[in-house]
């Protein structure tokens, strides 16, 4: 489970790709580093509505699952794609800074030495 904190840029329509499937994406300006990055989102079947809450310019911290998926062309090419699957999306704050959640959270911790690492000189 992956976190992050923005601004909603831009809230599209549902899709409705088939009978079975729907989507619908947004992107989420995540204003954290020196560069703000536009982050696209996408959210599936009963969880397309969870962003009608929400204006554009909302400050919102959105809960979501990485996916990934190999495709094959007609031609025999492989290409692989990702997606950021949205299933939760909370309002926050004007004055709360944007952050990373989860991973950045564990990248810290894997990088970080143990208090009882001590070396043994």
């Amino acid at each position: 489970m992956f976190k992050l904190t923005g601004k909603i840029k831009v809230k599209k329509e549902t899709e409705v790709i088939s009978d079975k499937f729907s989507k619908r994406e947004f992107v989420l300006t995540d204003e954290s580093s020196m560069y703000p990055q536009d982050i696209s989102f996408q959210l599936t079947q009963d969880k397309c509505g969870l962003i009608d809450a929400f204006e554009v310019g909302s400050n919102v911290e959105v809960s979501f699952n990485l996916r990934g998926r190999e495709w094959t062309s007609p031609q025999g090419e492989v290409r692989y794609f990702n997606t950021l699957e949205a299933w939760r999306i909370e309002a926050k704050s004007d004055n709360e800074a944007p952050s990373v959640g989860s991973h950045n959270e564990l990248m810290e911790k894997a990088t970080a030495p143990a208090a009882d690492d001590d070396l043994p000189f």
